[in-house]
């Protein structure tokens, strides 16, 4: 799910917001240990990303995407939206919420006590331990099913979330980290998707010139001043999500900065759909 990081500012330009704000609740789709699927036979690349399309980011829920958009995000569970570039979000190197009794115990950091070591911001996520090769690979072929079932279901990509876990846990690298995104890089690959990085802005040209990555998936990158880090490597195949509830920003002020890439969407903080009072969705 949607997740914030620390940096600053915020720049200016000039450009006419669009907005459509609606009503919504917020449900999710369930979470069943998937099974390994046949990849495509069309083989997608980062040079069918389509840029400067809208972009809507549905992980809260699954709808159909409002009018003019041509990129939408779900999550690995939820099938992919009709007739639109459509990502998968696969939660890379840690846990989702109420699946740790999918993984071996060994593949779980654990702490000095012998306890699984969670994301400090997000409790129900427990760190996975890539600080072996034998760990990483059996962590990709747990998630390789998820990719896998991405594929099958009709998805263009997957977005990798937490590559940077390895910054709130002691006893990982980031050399082990960027290891297992090559794994994850090569699968995608293999089964015709592209793979798009989550955050960690200062990893962009490691991840795409190094590992493979096609795209990039920031979180306010305008409120927290680093679009230009993901531009800079990606060009025009980066999707912004801002949020509603951040008091640093406007939908004005995102709209005038100039470092916004084209495909930005404001959005509720949690990604609800247009049936709770609380969705938000507008864009430039």
């Amino acid at each position: 799910m949607s997740r914030t990081h620390p940096s600053a500012a915020l720049a200016a330009g000039a450009m006419a917001p669009v907005v459509v704000l609606a009503l919504a609740a917020c449900s999710g789709p369930g979470a069943d240990r998937p099974a390994a699927a046949p990849p495509p036979t069309v083989a997608v690349s980062s040079a069918q990303f389509p840029a400067g399309a809208l972009v809507d980011y549905q992980l809260g829920g699954a709808y159909d995407p409002p009018a003019g958009v041509g990129i939408v995000a779900r999550d690995s569970t939820a099938e992919p939206a009709s007739g639109v570039w459509s990502i998968c979000y696969v939660n890379g190197f840690q846990t989702q919420p109420g699946e740790q009794d999918r993984w071996d115990a060994e593949l779980l950091l654990r702490d000095s006590s012998g306890d699984p070591v969670t994301d400090p911001d997000w409790p129900d996520e427990v760190i996975l331990d890539t600080s072996t090769a034998q760990k990483r690979q059996q962590i990709a072929d747990v998630l390789g099913a998820d990719i896998a079932r991405c594929a099958s279901n009709g998805f263009d990509a997957v977005e990798i979330d937490n590559l940077d876990s390895f910054t709130r846990a002691d006893g990982l690298s980031l050399e082990g980290n960027m290891a297992l995104a090559t794994l994850y890089a090569a699968r995608a690959h293999t089964m015709g998707l592209a793979i798009g990085q989550k955050n960690a802005a200062e990893y962009a040209e490691t991840l795409k010139t190094d590992v493979g990555f096609d795209f990039a998936v920031a979180e306010e990158c305008v409120s927290y001043g680093e679009c230009d880090a993901y531009t800079a490597v990606y060009g025009d195949s980066v999707i912004d999500i801002e949020y509603a509830d951040d008091p640093s920003v406007t939908l004005d002020s995102i709209c005038a900065d100039e470092t916004r890439p084209a495909s930005t969407v404001y959005r509720d903080r949690d990604l609800v759909t247009p049936e709770s009072a609380d969705y938000v969705y507008a864009h430039c």
